[in-house]
């Protein structure tokens, strides 16, 4: 990122001139003049030679130092370029400029130490956490994995977080338990995680815990849940009637 800032705060200057070539550089490949040559720098007329630390390539640029880390090294004090120390059990990250632990190790401070899996837990790939997750079936608990407790009539939801487990189709969750769905006449078991768990069938209502088949008046039709009823169009409520609008 340093170098971002860099090029933002100071511009690309071409490091060449116009006139006769001089030694370590080239001409322009179109129009008049010439550039240094990577690895040098323009100074007056001339093109002066960059001191390159071991471990360090030209970058060609015309501000900075002129000279970066290869990958595996970082900068010291902007003279060199200093080996970066990877510890046991752990190996560069492809940008060179980091290390990361090998897999069934985690980072503290500047080693990788063992993860420790508990029973009945695996290997994940989360660097950050404890580096390992629970089996199906059981949950995290002061590190270790004990078993979720399902009820009767019920299953594991699998999910990463919320709800552990979750009733069947046609019961519902009662504290820790799974009660059946009392079913009135004339109704469907309704899966929305909210309301008794069953809904009344098109021309029914809810009254209390039954289906009570609704009383559609004259001008009148079901909306579109099929469990209450609206005017027709160009016709208004009047005392459970439908009449003519004025």
């Amino acid at each position: 990122m340093a170098g971002v800032f860099a090029s933002l705060a100071f511009p690309v200057l071409a490091q060449g001139g116009t006139g006769p070539t001089p030694e370590n550089a080239q001409a322009l490949s179109y129009g008049d003049g010439w550039n240094c040559d990577p690895g040098y720098r323009l100074d007056g007329d001339a093109c002066l030679a960059i001191a390159i630390p071991e471990n360090a390539y030209a970058t060609g640029r015309s501000y900075g130092s002129g000279w970066a880390c290869r990958r595996g090294y970082e900068d010291a004090g902007g003279a060199s370029c200093a080996a970066i120390p990877v510890p046991d059990n752990a190996f560069l990250r492809s940008s060179g400029y980091d290390w990361q632990c090998d897999r069934g190790y985690r980072q503290d401070r500047e080693t990788c130490v063992p993860i420790v899996l508990p029973d009945n837990a695996y290997l994940s790939n989360d660097t950050s956490g404890s580096g390992w997750t629970c089996e199906r079936g059981f949950t995290a608990s002061s590190g270790t994995c004990v078993p979720i407790a399902v009820p009767e009539n019920g299953y594991l939801t699998n999910a990463d977080y919320g709800d552990e487990w979750a009733c069947e189709r046609g019961f519902f969750e009662t504290d820790g338990r799974c009660d059946p769905v009392a079913l009135p006449a004339n109704a469907f078991l309704d899966p929305a995680s909210y309301g008794p768990g069953w809904r009344c069938e098109r021309g029914f209502e809810t009254v209390d815990t039954t289906c009570i088949e609704i009383d559609l008046p004259a001008n009148a039709h079901l909306d579109r849940t099929g469990n209450t009823w609206r005017c027709d169009r160009g016709f208004q409520l009047a005392d459970g009637e439908c009449v003519l609008g004025r």
